[in-house]
């Protein structure tokens, strides 16, 4: 289906509770933010507020649940991990849980949730595995006999599609 309106972006919204220092540190902190030792005094900078100020709305904001998360992202292939793929695998009913918290403990693993319902109609826990040279199949054998599952499966990437953070003003 092919939209036959779009909407372009680059006029601030209107949003109904928001002022305009609110949006203008949205539109600051939504995408990367400086790498420095206090980011939000270089963001103030940049808006033209005190420090105190931004962190004031970002906290507000959190609060309010206008931003629902804020956390670094971490760009795996710049890092030299070079090698990914997703494990699916197939918990036992009622160990989902358990063995989702021994896998997120391996240092190689940086997304670990369970789906439900299960892909493929029994692979319920889904893991992201990082490694810097080749998949390295011992150490997937190692997590399956720490958490006690054999039936697990490897998912390799075919393509790598372009990555960009939602933008909302």
């Amino acid at each position: 289906m092919i939209r036959e309106k779009v909407k372009v972006s680059g006029a601030s919204p209107s949003l109904p509770g928001l002022t305009e220092e609110e949006i203008e540190v949205c539109r600051r902190i939504q995408g990367d933010i400086p790498l420095a030792e206090r980011p939000f005094r270089l963001v103030a900078e940049e808006i033209g507020l005190p420090e105190g100020d931004v962190l004031s709305i970002a906290v507000r904001l959190r609060e309010r649940g206008v931003i629902r998360k804020f956390g670094a992202i971490v760009r795996h292939q710049r890092a030299g991990y070079t090698h990914n793929v997703m494990v699916v695998w197939a918990a036992p009913p009622g160990e989902c849980e358990k063995a989702g918290k021994r896998l997120a403990s391996f240092p190689e693993i940086t997304h670990c949730y369970e789906r439900t319902p299960p892909f493929a109609g029994r692979y319920n826990l889904f893991t992201m595995v990082h490694f810097r040279k080749k998949t390295d199949e011992s150490l997937l054998q190692e997590m399956a006999a720490a958490v006690g599952i054999s039936d697990f499966k490897v998912l390799r990437s075919l393509e790598e599609f372009k990555k960009n953070s939602m933008e909302y003003f």
